[in-house]
């Protein structure tokens, strides 16, 4: 059974991993193009910290970005899950299920794991930012589900400016 903070953490990862491709200065950066940064990330995340499950937690990434987009269908992560496997797990607490993935590829299957699951417990909330020139995005966890920024301070702060901003100019031009 996931504990409330360890499917807490793995949400947070999720969306950390998303928006590792933010726009800086009006350029796309990969924050995990990098191989020391990519392996201190997934270090940080439980993982190993090797070549090959950067690559694997890219593709990843990449693919789960597009489904949240909604530029591919959800069937385009299957191949992300080949080879996986989830066995029941016995205890006096009741049943838990243990996820048995090749090691280079865990941290991958956790994120789309992490996805799915979110897809069932908060549908419509694992989103992308309102604004059209960021590639972050955000998960609503708020009551109303209304949410639109990564970041108020990033994002809403720059939308609403800029549709003052052009109310103003539409007042003055009439």
């Amino acid at each position: 059974m996931v504990s409330d903070r360890e499917r807490q953490e793995r949400q947070d990862a999720l969306l950390e991993l998303l928006n590792s491709t933010p726009v800086v200065n009006g350029v796309v950066q990969d924050q995990l193009a990098d191989r020391e940064a990519a392996r201190s990330w997934q270090q940080t995340h439980g993982g190993g910290g090797t070549a090959q499950e950067q690559e694997y937690l890219v593709q990843a990434r990449d693919a789960l970005q597009e489904v949240v987009r909604g530029n591919q269908p959800a069937a385009s992560l299957v191949p992300l899950l080949k080879d996986v496997t989830s066995h029941p797990r016995l205890s006096p607490a009741g049943v838990s299920w243990e996820l048995q993935a090749p090691t280079d590829r865990r941290l991958a299957v956790e994120a789309v794991l992490t996805w799915g699951a979110l897809q069932e417990t908060m549908p419509g909330r694992l989103r992308p930012c309102a604004n059209p020139e960021c590639r972050r995005f955000l998960l609503d966890r708020s009551k109303t589900n209304k949410g639109r920024w990564c970041s108020m301070a990033l994002c809403g702060n720059r939308m609403k400016a800029r549709r003052h901003y052009q109310r103003t100019r539409d007042a003055a031009a009439e």
